[in-house]
C-alpha cells in the first residue's frame, strides 16, 4: 500500500517535491542509498521532500497512484529502473511539472534521468570474485529484471570473465527484491552448484541470501550500503554506487525547474560514484589488482558493457529445490 511521508522542514515555502521507491524506503539497500539523498537535499533547504513507498512492482498500479496525489506536488524525483515504463507517461500527463528518474534512461521536455553507473563497481565485484573464489564458481543473484539490475549483471560477469575465463559464473533473477524466502531458495540453489561467492544485487530480500551464505560458510559481495561493516563474516566485499550523490542533484534540478537536456551519467571517469568496498581479510595483492581495474575503467581502458547475452542459472532444472 502506498505510503507519504514527509521529511522534517521548516521551510513551507519551498517547493513540495516528492521521491518515490518501489517497496520499502528503509530496506538496508539500493532505496536506502537513495532515501539518504533525499534527507540530505531536504536538509541544505533544496526544497520540502515527501517520501513515497510501498508500492509493488505493477506498472499500471504505480501510475494510477501517483497520478492521484501528483496534484499536492510541484515535482517528482522517482529512484530505480522501475520509472522508466511510468515516468514518460506521468510527465505527459502532467506537461507543466518536472520529473526526474535516478537509476533510469527514460527522458523527454519535462523528464530528466540521472544514472549512477553501479555496473562500474560491479564490475570490480566480479574481478575480486574471479580472485577470490576456492571453487572456481561464483554467483550473481537479482531480483527485477530492471536496466540498472541487468547492466550490474554485465558488469559482474564480464568482470569475472576479463580476470579468469575459467572462473564459472552462475547468474540468475529471482523475481523479487523483497521475499526473504524466495531469495534463500534461490542463494541456496547457487551454493548447492558449486558457487563459493555471491554477488547480491537486492533491497529488502538480501537477508535470504546472507542466512544462506552463513549457513553454508560461503561470502558474499553486497551492493549499495558497505556490508563488509555490518555482517563482515559473510561479506568478503560490497559494490557501492553514489546514488545519494545522483538523487540529491535530481531532487535540486527539479526543485529549480532547471533539467539538463540529456541523460547524465555518474561513474568513475566523473568521480567517485562508485567503488568496492573490501572486507579485511582480502589480501593486498588482490586489492591491488581491484585498484588497478578501477585505474583502467577511469581512464576508459576498460569499457564496461551494458548486456549479457549468455546463459542463466535454473534451479528447477540443477537442484530441484525451488
Amino acid at each position: 500500500m502506498m505510503r507519504v511521508s514527509r521529511l522534517a522542514s521548516d521551510k513551507s515555502a519551498l517547493p513540495q517535491i516528492a521521491v518515490v521507491v518501489i517497496g520499502e524506503a528503509e530496506d538496508a539497500g539500493f532505496n536506502a542509498s537513495g532515501l539518504a539523498g533525499a534527507r540530505k537535499a531536504a536538509r541544505a533547504g533544496t526544497a520540502q521532500i515527501s517520501i513515497i513507498d510501498g508500492l509493488a512492482y505493477d506498472t499500471a498500479e504505480i501510475l494510477e497512484s501517483l497520478d492521484r496525489v501528483m496534484a499536492d506536488f510541484d515535482g517528482l524525483v522517482f529512484i530505480g529502473g522501475q520509472g522508466d515504463r511510468v515516468m514518460p507517461v506521468l510527465a505527459l500527463d502532467w506537461p507543466e511539472k518536472p520529473f526526474a528518474i535516478v537509476q533510469g534512461h527514460a527522458h523527454g521536455q519535462n523528464l530528466a534521468s540521472y544514472d549512477v553507473a553501479q555496473e562500474h563497481s560491479a564490475y570490480l565485484a566480479g574481478c575480486l570474485a574471479a580472485l577470490m573464489t576456492m571453487t572456481g564458481t561464483v554467483g550473481h543473484l537479482s531480483g527485477h529484471r530492471v536496466r540498472p539490475g541487468l547492466k550490474g549483471r554485465a558488469a559482474f560477469v564480464q568482470g569475472v570473465v576479463e580476470t579468469d575465463p575459467d572462473v564459472r559464473v552462475l547468474t540468475a533473477f529471482c523475481g523479487s527484491q523483497d521475499d526473504n524466502a524466495i531469495t534463500r531458495r534461490w542463494a541456496d540453489a547457487e551454493i548447492a552448484a558449486g558457487a563459493d561467492i555471491i554477488f547480491t544485487m537486492l533491497n529488502g530480500a538480501r537477508q535470504g541470501a546472507i542466512d544462506a551464505c552463513r549457513a553454508a560458510g560461503r561470502r558474499q559481495i553486497g551492493n549499495a550500503l558497505d556490508w563488509t561493516a555490518l555482517a563482515p563474516d559473510v561479506f568478503v566485499a560490497s559494490a557501492l554506487a553514489r546514488i545519494d550523490l545522483g538523487v540529491e542533484r535530481a531532487i535540486a534540478d527539479v526543485a529549480a525547474g532547471r533539467l539538463p537536456q540529456q541523460p547524465v551519467l555518474l561513474g568513475l571517469p566523473e568521480g567517485d560514484y562508485a567503488a568496492l568496498a573490501l572486507g579485511a581479510d582480502v589480501p593486498q595483492a588482490v586489492a591491488e589488482r581491484v585498484a588497478a581495474a578501477a585505474d583502467g575503467i577511469r581512464a576508459g581502458r576498460i569499457i564496461v558493457r551494458e548486456t549479457y547475452e549468455g546463459a542463466e542459472f535454473e534451479p528447477e532444472t540443477e537442484t530441484g529445490q525451488c
